[in-house]
């Protein structure tokens, strides 16, 4: 039997051997496990400060706030203002008063303070826990438009206005509201925040608000003051001015909540309930210049900085607008208008630009009528003077879209010219039995044959309406649309600028994004009060639109002034003498005309409405107060015109149907065409007849030569022969002399086949070819009654034939009625003919 110490030891042994391995897993496992967690929280720390670093990037800094409002060079103390684009004359200033806003602080030390109704109003009204949180609340993140602190409020409105409204933006706002509140406390918060609340009617801050609507200092409000204020900073529409019944009764609720929070005691709810605080009338509405370019202006600013803003203070903004320029707009606009409507003149009228004011047609006036101007500087897309609309002699403000009527047919024409065309390809205005839409021109007459150049130039709408078609609507609406023009929608005189405009700068516009636009602007730079420059639009951004060589196409047509002649008769109000692209518009029922025109410097639209039944105008109404407008801006120009741009050629062609001259075209042109679209066939349009003077019928071989007369006519497509007859043109004759039979000849005869037969295959020519002095002798054949060209069959013959074979003609590929002569040539070089004609089928 084995001693049993051995044994013993060896269990021990096995089991501390367990107990190692155990404890070394155990370790490991600990060990793994405080390894995954501070790879965790690593990451969790890492991941957290990327999260905290993505949403402070760029975040404004607290310290904006004392320079934005505390006194003495608080820069919101500054209402906001406009100038001109020399910073000299004053447009518009967003406060009740010129002077600087006052600002009154909170503390009771102050002589003058704002008092403590005022802030426990304000507090129950927006923030009831706002002595008690850290600025910001947790809750309403998800909704981004939710500001429910003061201190977020405070934020959003000065620091953070120029930011989407997204969740991102939420917690952005709460990080500066507690950066805020613990930085400079809520008695400073509550101060900034009085002092800069919006109050309506551009009464920002409690001391303009006290004065506008109540006529005395902030420090000195009552409850039941202090209580509508506090309303009226929650919804600033509802003030004392606009709705001041709603005003009042929105006051006393506030009034009823701090009673029953126990702020004010009964007695003191009990006195202001009873008080009917009275409201100072509405200061007298200031009258600004330029006052609708300066609403434009603040539609395309609030692109960049929210209207709240603007209106809060604090910035200059230097526009466009050429002060100058604007009051000669302003004033022969008003002039015109007053005209337009039968009216008198506006008194006291001293502007030069209205001694240049064309005359208006004569006999006719307009008494509900309205006009407006708009003038742009193309190359640098800059706005220079806008005139709202005019009513019988008095401006507005009223800026508004229109029907465009046939103002953007030149795009259609633009779409014709990218796919082949040219201003000299052939257009026929004529009616057209197929169209249901029953389109007319204004005149409402039909004018033939032209080049796309007249019927563009002239506003014609029959050619342009076919010629759309040929095009196809949507490849017309999709150049437009690389405009900024929608074919179908009303169109604005900026619009409609922008768009010409292009062809004023060689396929280029210039201008700012504003949105999802591109535009020419109102804005040269916003500036803060301290004349830090906020952003600068000064330099224009370019973007191209077509090529030079259309623009040029474009430009070409519209500024030639002798194609406009037939709808506008010579020296009319479109000539400005210089040269000038103008195009002209109006609506079918007469109720809107439009001119639109350009000089290399300069663009203006003019616009005219009319309203009543049976009432309708033309453009040669507009066409005054454009000529004018034009006249002045461009008067310091030079009188240069457009250069022709690489890829364009320009020869002369056959008018009007485009294609190289030939004998016998009449009248020949200069006409312009992008490379590679040049003409290659000679004119077919003006062609030779020979017509018998006597029966006035075209001849044919059979007529006496002596009666032949050789005639050019313009060759007159069947589809158009109707309106031809009809508007006493000048065309061939349709039919042919009657056929009499020649007297025969014994010696010149043909004999097979007979007179009108029908032949085919190859046909045996009979007949005779002699006679005392015979030469020789040729068969030709030549398609029609009366062949312009002869093709001779087989050789001359050189012995004389009776009664024989002449010659064989092959017709195959042949059909129709062709002529078959036989000359005969005597020695004296006398020739001698016979003539029958057939008919050759397959």
């Amino acid at each position: 039997m084995p001693p049993t110490l051995p044994i013993l030891r060896s269990r021990r042994e096995r089991r501390l051997d367990r107990q190692r391995k155990q404890s070394a897993r155990v370790r490991s496992v600990v060990l793994t496990t405080g390894m995954i967690l501070s790879i965790l929280l690593a990451v969790f720390i890492f991941a957290g400060a990327l999260t905290y670093a993505e949403y402070t990037r760029e975040l404004p800094s607290v310290t904006l706030l004392p320079h934005l409002l505390n006194p003495p060079a608080g820069l919101l103390l500054q209402p906001t203002r406009i100038y001109d684009r020399n910073g000299l004359q004053l447009l518009h200033t967003f406060a009740p008063a010129e002077s600087p806003r006052r600002y009154i602080p909170l503390s009771e030390q102050n002589p003058q303070h704002l008092p403590p109704n005022l802030i426990n109003a304000v507090i129950v009204v927006h923030d009831p826990q706002f002595w008690k949180h850290s600025g910001y609340a947790i809750q309403g993140y998800r909704q981004p438009e939710s500001h429910p602190t003061i201190a977020q409020k405070l934020v959003s409105d000065l620091l953070l206005y120029n930011e989407p409204p997204t969740s991102r933006r939420a917690i952005r706002e709460r990080i500066l509201a507690a950066q805020i509140t613990a930085q400079y406390g809520r008695t400073q918060v509550m101060e900034w925040y009085l002092n800069s609340a919006h109050f309506g009617n551009y009464g920002d801050g409690a001391e303009a608000a006290s004065q506008l609507y109540f006529g005395k200092s902030a420090a000195q409000l009552t409850l039941a003051e202090a209580a509508i204020l506090a309303a009226v900073s929650e919804t600033p529409a509802l003030n004392p001015l606009d709705a001041p019944q709603v005003a009042i009764q929105r006051g006393r609720e506030v009034i009823h909540i701090l009673n029953g929070l126990e702020i004010v005691s009964d007695q003191d709810a009990a006195r202001a309930l009873e008080e009917t605080p009275a409201i100072q009338p509405a200061p007298p509405s200031p009258t600004w210049p330029a006052e609708a370019f300066t609403n434009l202006l603040l539609t395309q600013l609030e692109s960049q900085i929210p209207r709240e803003r603007i209106e809060r203070g604090g910035l200059v903004i230097i526009s466009t607008l050429d002060y100058d320029l604007q009051k000669q707009a302003s004033c022969v606009t008003e002039v015109y208008a007053a005209r337009l409507a039968g009216l008198a003149e506006p008194g006291a009228v001293e502007c030069e630009t209205a001694r240049l004011l064309p005359s208006l047609p004569p006999g006719v006036t307009f008494p509900d009528s309205s006009a407006s101007a708009l003038i742009l500087d193309p190359r640098a897309g800059q706005v220079l003077a806008v005139v709202g609309e005019t009513f019988q002699g008095a401006e507005t403000p009223l800026l508004s879209a229109h029907p465009a009527g046939s103002v953007l047919d030149a795009f259609i024409y633009l779409t014709g010219f990218t796919r082949g065309l040219s201003p000299a390809s052939l257009t026929w205005d004529i009616p057209d039995p197929a169209d249901v839409q029953e389109i007319r021109n204004f005149d409402g007459e039909y004018h033939g044959p032209m080049r796309l150049r007249a019927a563009l130039a002239n506003d014609y709408q029959v050619p342009a309406h076919a010629l759309e078609i040929q095009m196809g609507r949507e490849n017309v609406e999709s150049v437009a649309t690389s405009f900024g023009l929608e074919m179908d929608a009303e169109v604005s005189m900026l619009e409609l600028a922008g768009a010409y405009g292009v062809f004023g700068t060689q396929g280029v516009q210039y201008g700012q994004e504003l949105g999802e636009r591109f535009s020419a602007v109102t804005v040269l730079r916003v500036e803060s009060a301290d004349r830090s420059v906020l952003f600068d639009w000064g330099t224009p951004r370019a973007q191209s639109i077509v090529t030079p060589g259309l623009a040029y196409l474009i430009t070409h047509v519209l500024s030639d002034d002798s194609a406009r002649w037939p709808a506008f008769g010579r020296s009319n109000a479109l000539e400005i003498g210089r040269p000038a692209g103008v195009k002209v518009g109006q609506t079918v029922d007469g109720h809107d005309a439009w001119v639109v025109g350009y000089t290399p410097s300069v663009l203006a639209v003019a616009w005219t409405g009319v309203r009543g039944e049976g009432v309708s105008l033309t453009p040669r109404f507009p066409a005054a107060l454009w000529n004018a407008l034009v006249a002045y801006a461009a008067r310091k120009s030079t009188n240069a015109g457009w250069t022709m741009p690489p890829g364009v050629s320009q020869i002369t062609v056959c008018d009007p149907s485009g294609m190289l001259p030939t004998r016998e075209c009449p009248n020949l042109v200069a006409e312009v065409f992008l490379n590679g679209s040049e003409p290659v066939q000679p004119d077919t349009l003006y062609r030779e007849f020979a017509v018998n003077r006597e029966t006035g019928l075209l001849a044919t071989v059979f007529t006496p030569p002596e009666l032949v007369d050789v005639r050019v006519y313009l060759a007159v497509p069947e589809q158009a022969r109707v309106w031809a007859e009809g508007a006493g043109m000048d065309i061939p004759p349709a039919s042919y002399d009657a056929i009499q039979a020649p007297r025969a000849n014994p010696n010149v005869s043909l004999t097979a086949p007979g007179m009108f037969a029908e032949v085919s295959g190859v046909v045996s020519i009979q007949g005779t070819a002699a006679g005392e002095d015979f030469f020789l002798y040729r068969v030709q054949v030549g398609k029609g009654l009366n062949p312009q060209e002869w093709i001779q069959v087989g050789g001359d013959g050189t012995t004389p034939v009776e009664e024989g074979l002449l010659a064989e003609w092959n017709t195959q590929g042949l059909s129709g009625l062709y002529a078959v002569q036989l000359q005969v040539v005597r020695s004296d070089q006398r020739v001698e003919t016979a003539v029958i004609q057939v008919t050759v089928h397959d």
